[in-house]
């Protein structure tokens, strides 16, 4: 796929190929240095974060904890990933289609690419009545954020700490 095409699955379903810089909703901070350093803060956060399930599983955590923090660190791991070899394995694909280790290179070097983000949830996709002060006849469209399995693992790892071993963790 080239950036920005996509491929609708169903009204609220939709295949849309998109990269970021590895931030949260495409949050850059500090150019390329930056990236290089978020890159390693996250290497680092996830080692820390692989020795602390390690010493949980002698602690006897329930199995669905474990589950949920494999997920968080699975999708970080993903993540990382992406932000390590995309740019070095792929080329550009603005307006074009990229190539898998292309001849003169990827788009960046080791440690400076970019996270692939491809799930589009339009649930809903509407206009604002136009009696709302401030907001009458905007465009609105709730789940706007277009994501990847990484970032889904994460969200659901969290979500199932917090519901159900929040009292685990304290």
């Amino acid at each position: 796929m080239f950036l920005g095409q996509e491929f609708k699955i169903f009204d609220w379903f939709i295949i849309h190929f998109t990269e970021n810089n590895g931030m949260a909703f495409g949050i850059e901070f500090g150019g390329q240095l930056g990236k290089n350093i978020l890159t390693i803060f996250r290497v680092i956060v996830v080692s820390f974060g692989i020795r602390y399930i390690y010493k949980l599983t002698k602690e006897k955590l329930p199995n669905g904890a474990l589950l949920s923090l494999g997920f968080i660190i699975g999708g970080a791991i993903g993540n990382i990933i992406d932000s390590i070899f995309y740019g070095v394995i792929f080329n550009d694909s603005y307006l074009k289609l990229a190539s898998l280790m292309p001849e003169g290179g990827g788009y960046s070097r080791f440690l400076e690419g970019k996270v692939v983000d491809m799930f589009y949830f339009p649930i809903i996709n509407t206009h604002f009545p136009s009696w709302m002060p401030f907001l009458a006849d905007q465009h609105f469209i709730f789940f706007r954020p277009v994501f990847n399995i990484a970032d889904a693992g994460i969200s659901v790892g969290i979500f199932i700490l917090i519901v159900f071993y929040r009292n685990f963790f304290k």
